[in-house]
Parts: C-alpha cells; structure tokens; sequence
C-alpha cells in the first residue's frame, strides 16, 4: 500500500552508499550559497517565515554516520522528505530549510552517548545555517520552527540555544517538534522555553509521539521516562480523549508532496500520563508496522505527522492568526 511505502522512504530506510568518514578535516558549510539550502524562498512577500529541520533520510554506512553533502542523490532524498510536510506549514509562509549533514540511521543504533557525537556534528550545521538565516533573512518576520525526528530534536537545540534572547524569542510562532521527547527538567532548566498549553498559545512547543496502547518502552520514551506532549485532535495535554471524529484527515504523501492517499477520521488519539506519550486508539500495528529496525511494531513514530496532517495544517494558521492578533 502506498501510504507504507510513503512512511518508510520519510525516514531514510534505503541505504546509501558509503561516502566516508564525516569528521575529518570537515569546513563549516557557506550558507550564503543557495546550493546549500534546500529551500530559499527569499523572494517571496508573506506574512511569516519557516524554518523547517528535515527529518532523517541518510541510512549510513560501516564508516559514514553523517550525510555528506556533495551527493546529489542523497540531497534529492532530503528535498522529498521536507516536501513531504512542507504543505502543513507553509500556507502563508517562505520557506527555509537548509541542507545539513544529518546523523544518519545507523547513528541512532549507538548508544545515547555514541550517538551524540553526531548529532551534535548535525547541529552545528543547522545552528550556523539559522544564525544567517537571522543575519541576513529574517528582517524582523515571525518564525515558525518545525521539524520531525532528529529535525525536531535540532529544532528543540535551537530554542535552548538562540531563543533566550527576547528579540529572538518574540518573533516566535511556535516550535512543531514532532516525534522527539521533551521533559519538565528541560524546561526548568531553559526557562524561556513554554510548552504548549491549547491550541492558540503562541511562542510554544508542540510536540507528541505516536505509539500503541500497549507500548512501555521506545528509542524516544524510554520505560520509566516521561515526555510532555499535547494532542493534536483536541489540543489538550491531559488525558482527555479525542474521538476519530475529531480526525480532520490524516494524509500519506509522496516526495513531491502530494497526497497519494486521505482517509478522514483515522483515528483518535489520548495522552497516557505515566509515559506522556500520544496513544493511538483506531488503527493497528499490522496496518501500520513501524518500518524500521529500531523500532518495535506499536511505534508509530513514522507516523506521526501524518495521522494528524490535516489538524497540524489547520492549527498552523490558527497559531499564526493568535500571533498577529497579540
């Protein structure tokens, strides 16, 4: 079925070949070339700008734990996975998304301390191509920043990092960091960073993972952890539950963006309080299997923003209008 097929190529599960190691002798990325960016719509005229975080597409390879960024097939990969959520948050926006050398696949098979090597390799890149972004781009529009998995963890770094400043921070929108964690001691320690609360608050996160009813235990949420989440069908970070009628669309769709496949009132959805993650309550892991072997069936990580594209899509402008009303 194409919405599977669609779900597994979002995430990179074709392996690449091997480009090398990524840490030797590596220059930090020019982002005043437009080759490094993957979209640049600095001529465009709208109401408000998105910086988006691709998620990951490199696989990786025995010695390339981050994308190079001199392959063009890897980089067409990366344009197709941005496409494929570009339509949730554009609609009145320029769009921004720089290519950087991701952490690939196989990275996040390390362990956590492993694994932060090159993340934190993939960071700098995202961090440097924002601070131009700001320098030389912005001129004072509101920001949306979004991302998903590894693009939404970046995005969470970003806030900590460069939105303490309150000139920054007053121009944010909102964060979609969806399909990564975060936690209450995070945010006490970053006290410029709010956690959505409802569905028009503005200069917040919003932020959920997706995963089975019977699910204890995950790469994200490990068993015994606790993330804050809120629910996209009815906006609400307690454990009320939202019916499948609440269900605007969920949207499976292709590298160019389009929607190959729409099924309204898929499923509905409710935040389990001891895990804090979004429990799926209308479809099954044999429909829907993870796709990847970090993950067990039951974790609809892949799935995260597209069980819930039509809402996301709506709640962007609801943000958006929140913002210039204030």
């Amino acid at each position: 079925m194409c919405r599977k097929i669609t779900a597994v190529v979002l995430v990179g599960v074709l392996l690449l070949a091997s480009f090398g190691c990524m840490h030797t002798a590596e220059q930090t990325v020019d982002y005043g070339l437009a080759e490094n960016w993957a979209y640049l719509e600095i001529d465009e005229t709208e109401r408000a700008d998105v910086f988006f975080v691709c998620p990951t597409v490199y696989g990786g390879s025995a010695d390339s734990f981050n994308m190079p960024l001199d392959d063009a097939s890897a980089k067409a990969d990366f344009v197709g996975a941005a496409n494929m959520e570009k339509g949730i948050y554009d609609a009145g926006c320029r769009f921004f998304a720089p290519y950087y050398r991701q952490a690939g696949l196989n990275a996040y098979a390390l362990s956590a301390q492993e694994r932060e090597e090159y993340l934190a390799f993939a960071y700098a890149d995202v961090k440097n191509a924002f601070l131009y972004y700001m320098e030389h781009y912005n001129e004072g529009q509101p920001i949306i920043l979004a991302g998903f998995s590894q693009g939404a963890d970046l995005c969470l770094r970003l806030l900590k990092d460069c939105f303490a400043d309150e000139a920054t921070a007053s121009l944010l929108v909102a964060c979609y960091a969806i399909g990564w964690s975060i936690s209450e001691e995070e945010l006490a320690a970053y006290p410029h960073m709010q956690f959505a609360s409802g569905e028009r608050d503005t200069g917040v996160i919003v932020s959920f993972n997706s995963e089975a009813e019977e699910i204890d235990d995950s790469l994200i949420i490990p068993a015994g952890t606790h993330t804050l989440a809120i629910n996209p069908l009815n906006w609400k970070t307690d454990g009320t539950p939202a019916d499948k009628s609440e269900n605007l669309g969920a949207c499976f769709t292709d590298y160019e963006g389009n929607t190959q496949t729409e099924i309204p009132h898929l499923t509905g959805a409710y935040i389990d309080s001891e895990r804090g993650a979004l429990k799926i309550t209308d479809v099954s892991a044999q429909d829907y299997p993870a796709g990847l072997s970090i993950f067990q069936d039951g974790i609809y990580h892949i799935y995260d923003y597209q069980f819930f594209y039509r809402n996301l899509q709506e709640n962007v402008g609801v943000r958006l209008d929140a913002y210039f009303a204030a």
